[in-house]
């Protein structure tokens, strides 16, 4: 067999390993409520999937990117600068509903979504976009032109299913994080915390 030719600049990249991110995350009591409904929705289903453990579960308002080999340093200074600019109150999200991001016939997130109570969440997400360009963050923040659907994940491998009510799942939510994902190995890492203006 004759020995394969490698050209410069056709090598496969290597895997990204680390995640980058914005979050925000419900409290404690709060997130053992969503992961019990998924607990329950899961069982509905005959699908395999397990949901998402309390510690996982969060709305993210700009992912930054996927690397290989760890994040690159510079970014996460420009991300840290970018997010200690951020001015912004208190404020309350509810999600009513929960959908399926699955492309039918195949499986895919079970998640919770809102309406009128993450309008919240969306002027974070807007504010992240701005203060990032500002900064020369360049094209990996989602900008406030795209569309952002603010949602958490329950479970993963789901089933597609139509949109449907549920009972409001309410939180406050007074900080945000950057959040350092350990990619296939189901870790997150909070790098920083930022406190919403009047957090107490």
């Amino acid at each position: 067999m004759p020995e394969q030719l490698w050209l410069p600049g056709l090598e496969a990249p290597p895997p990204p390993t680390d995640g980058l991110f914005f979050a925000v995350f419900p409290d404690t009591r709060t997130a053992a409520g969503i992961s019990e409904l998924a607990q329950q929705l899961c069982g509905q289903t005959r699908a395999r999937s397990k949901p998402l453990g309390a510690g996982r579960l969060h709305v993210t308002l700009q992912h930054l990117g996927n690397f290989a080999g760890g994040l690159p340093p510079a970014l996460v200074d420009a991300a840290m600068r970018a997010a200690a600019s951020i001015s912004m109150e208190p404020f309350t999200v509810e999600f009513d509903a929960v959908t399926s991001f699955a492309s039918k016939p195949r499986p895919g997130p079970l998640v919770l979504v809102g309406s009128e109570g993450v309008v919240g969440l969306h002027a974070l997400h807007d504010a992240l976009a701005e203060a990032l360009q500002n900064i020369g963050f360049g094209g990996r923040a989602h900008s406030a032109a795209a569309p952002y659907t603010p949602h958490v994940t329950l479970a993963y491998g789901m089933p597609w299913g139509a949109a449907r009510p549920i009972e409001p799942v309410c939180w406050n939510v007074r900080e945000f994080a950057l959040i350092h994902s350990l990619l296939g190995r189901t870790r997150h890492i909070a790098l920083a915390r930022w406190s919403l203006k009047g957090a107490e």
